[in-house]
């Protein structure tokens, strides 16, 4: 049953999100398989600002955080055995992937 795929990968560490989505267009490559893609998503900018000094009597000054969420997103036309070998990726703890079938 051939059917499209859409993955969805988000990740702190762009250069992991992008590893992953060249080991899926290779595995794709070799099996002869369409693919659109890989579309860079807009990035998540999530901003904390906390105060440096616990007291209140302390100087005004403020620390500022800010962690980056990379996302990407492939479309693969693909049949259940290809779908079965883009699974078996070996995916670090940083990424999260999200795939639905249609």
């Amino acid at each position: 049953m051939a059917g499209v795929a859409v993955i969805k990968l988000s990740s702190i560490s762009g250069s992991d999100a992008d590893s992953i989505m060249n080991q899926i267009k290779s595995i794709a490559q070799q099996l002869n398989i369409k693919v659109r893609g890989p579309i860079p998503l807009p990035t998540k900018h999530i901003i904390q600002t906390t105060r440096k000094t616990p007291a209140a009597d302390g100087s005004h000054t403020f620390e500022r955080w800010e962690l980056r969420v990379h996302k990407r997103m492939i479309k693969v036309f693909a049949s259940d055995q290809a779908l079965h070998q883009i699974l078996r990726i070996t995916v670090p703890d940083t990424v999260q992937i999200e795939i639905s079938l249609s």
